[in-house]
């Protein structure tokens, strides 16, 4: 979850709810608003307008709670409040926050640690918008390294300690995505039969889209950012893609791209640059595209491929490579 600049939760949930505009066009219910410092979009057809009116209003205000409780950048967040406390005292949870660090765990074991929300300290070390960039020393890596490792920290029910100063929580590896499932269970609970859920290009369906038998979602092509290389077609399924062919310098002749691996301390050094994912949860699809570019195309085929539900197409450098399911969502 990234936010702009700093500011206290009261503003942030004024900042993502002002920011919403709702259109209405042919029976479409069409929600825009910016939050989590992405464009976020939410369409709804088939049900009464009062039905569409009010579960986009819910869920924005639900966006907003959520960006508020658990953005790193604002200082009275539960995050902003767990970091700060960082070797100094245990930090009081509810029990969604036991969950959502509960689903971290799981993740984290999951994706062979590829996936670790307590990498924040080497997020920041990789300073991405310097200019020229810069390279941190092996021992600046090491030292950093250190302060890294969901396994170090210690939780209870009701509590959160991360153990040494320094430490600290970043949940943008799965925020957006969480989020999309939780709009998702929103909609579901309220009926609402045709729906999607876009926050930042991570995205889930449910139903189809108007006078179609599916919802079409394009996958970004990373030798053209902005066009895409295919679509799918999906219903009661989400897509994520991740990739460093937007963001990433070389320096000394080495590529260095802007998902880091935290087992190492430097960026994933592969011939992944994107990675498509399809499966039946954002949370998942998304964990899933980001730990296969990680991992790499050999070890994150093998990790798609363990996963029941999911589909996914890997480009490389030099080609495309494609789990067995992956061709079942491209229309004949």
């Amino acid at each position: 979850m990234v936010m702009n600049s700093p500011s206290s939760a009261a503003e942030a949930i004024a900042r993502v709810t002002e920011s919403a505009r709702v259109t209405v066009e042919n029976g479409l219910h069409r929600l825009d608003f910016r939050a989590m410092s992405t464009p976020c979009q939410v369409k709804v057809h088939g049900v009464a307008a009062s039905v569409a009116q009010e579960f986009l209003r819910d869920a924005v205000n639900w966006v907003a709670q959520f960006e508020a409780r658990y953005s790193r950048f604002i200082p009275d967040s539960l995050i902003g409040k767990i970091n700060a406390a960082a070797g100094e005292h245990w930090v009081e949870t509810d029990p969604e926050t036991d969950r959502l660090f509960q689903l971290c765990q799981e993740l984290f074991f999951f994706t062979r640690g590829s996936f670790d929300p307590t990498a924040l300290p080497l997020m920041k070390l990789w300073n991405w918008k310097q200019s020229p960039p810069v390279v941190p020393t092996a021992d600046a890596i090491r030292a950093t390294r250190e302060l890294v490792g969901w396994n170090k920290i210690q939780r209870r029910p009701g509590g959160i300690f991360l153990p040494q100063r320094g430490m600290a929580l970043d949940l943008g590896g799965i925020g957006k995505e969480y989020a999309v499932d939780c709009v998702m269970n929103l909609a579901i609970q309220r009926g609402v039969q045709n729906v999607l859920v876009d926050f930042g290009q991570d995205v889930r369906v449910r139903g189809h889209a108007p006078e179609k038998k599916f919802w079409w979602i394009g996958l970004d092509d990373a030798a053209n950012p902005g066009k895409c290389w295919a679509g799918v077609a999906i219903t009661d399924h989400a897509v994520a893609t991740s990739g460093d062919y937007l963001r990433h310098f070389t320096f000394n002749g080495v590529r260095y791209g802007h998902i880091l691996d935290p087992r190492t301390g430097y960026p994933a050094l592969n011939d992944c640059r994107a990675v498509s994912i399809i499966a039946p949860s954002c949370t998942i699809a998304g964990l899933l595209s980001t730990g296969v570019c990680i991992l790499g195309a050999k070890e994150g085929m093998e990790l798609i491929e363990l996963h029941p539900g999911a589909a996914g197409a890997i480009t490389t450098n030099t080609t495309k490579i494609y789990s067995r399911k992956f061709h079942e969502y491209i229309p004949a």
